[in-house]
């Protein structure tokens, strides 16, 4: 498969997983923190690792692009694989 058949057939699919994983990470770290109240904001004790992930998850979602850019290419590429003659 081409670089560019592989970006028309996985672009869309891998643009929609990483939003929704970023999505589900934001909200493991709230609740993470919401269950561990006090200690989960600390870098020492037993929320550090809940603080760790607090404070990094976010780049996750940043690097490869914010989660509204990846939900509108996702969108975008599922829309272009739509048959012409299709209603919406």
């Amino acid at each position: 498969m081409s670089y560019e058949e592989a970006a028309f057939e996985l672009a869309g699919d891998v643009s929609l997983l990483k939003y929704s994983c970023t999505r589900v990470a934001t909200l493991v770290a709230d609740e993470s923190v919401q269950i561990f109240g006090g200690r989960g904001i600390t870098a020492t004790g037993m929320g550090k690792a809940v603080e760790r992930f607090q404070r990094t998850f976010k780049f996750g979602s940043i690097l490869g692009g914010s989660e509204e850019i990846m939900a509108d290419l996702g969108v975008k590429m599922a829309l272009k694989k739509y048959p012409t003659n299709a209603r919406l």
